[in-house]
């Protein structure tokens, strides 16, 4: 199979994430039905929401580089890593909520564990990885920006409206807070760490299923 550009792998899959971000909005300024666009704190685990395309893009990114030749040799190895990049989210998480909400100590934990955890992913299947990561980009720069026109706008949907304990402050640190940090940290992080997970099985599955086009 041809190899695409890097870029362009992850382009309609950005492209649906925008669509499904634009419909969790407008669901929610239009107050549809709360199972499907939830305007809790958090998203509530609504019906609609990108997060559920994160396993289905795994899926599909797994398969395209492994059809390119592209996957690792060993993909225990690649879960193992994956594995050990959630025990180091999962640890630094544990540690930056235990700080006092939106503060330097706990905007650090999360920070230096999210990509602490995508760097010790990267070692499993670098190719995928960087794949995640510019998919992960395109799909949280919109959410960024829905994030600071909420603020903005006062629109108190999920994207905007402040979690508990969250102090008083302006409209740009509060997007900072609730926007910047953990779109490109956290939800990066589980880009990469889930994605990853469901590609491995991916890959495996593909590759007992039959011979591998051979290696450059």
């Amino acid at each position: 199979m041809r190899q695409a550009s890097p870029w362009k792998l992850v382009l309609w899959p950005a492209v649906v994430t925008l669509a499904v971000t634009v419909l969790r909005l407008t669901g929610e300024l239009l107050n549809w039905t709360p199972a499907l666009f939830n305007r809790s704190v958090g998203g509530g685990g609504a019906v609609v929401g990108i997060i559920w395309l994160i396993p289905v893009f795994g899926a599909y990114f797994g398969y395209r580089l492994a059809s390119q030749a592209q996957a690792p040799e060993t993909l225990g190895r690649a879960l193992g890593w994956d594995l050990a990049a959630l025990a180091v989210l999962a640890s630094f998480l544990a540690l930056g909520f235990s700080r006092s909400t939106a503060s330097a100590s706990q905007f650090l934990a999360i920070g230096v564990g999210s990509w602490a955890a995508i760097a010790v992913a990267w070692r499993g299947w670098p190719a995928l990885v960087t794949t995640l990561l510019r998919y992960g980009f395109l799909a949280r720069l919109p959410v960024a920006i829905v994030i600071l026109l909420g603020v903005l706008g006062d629109w108190k949907t999920h994207y905007d409206t402040p979690p508990p304990g969250l102090p008083e402050m302006g409209a740009v640190a509060r997007w900072i807070a609730i926007g910047v940090v953990p779109q490109f940290t956290l939800w990066m992080a589980v880009t990469v760490v889930l994605g990853l997970l469901i590609a491995v099985a991916v890959a495996a599955l593909a590759r007992a299923a039959g011979p591998q086009p051979a290696r450059a």
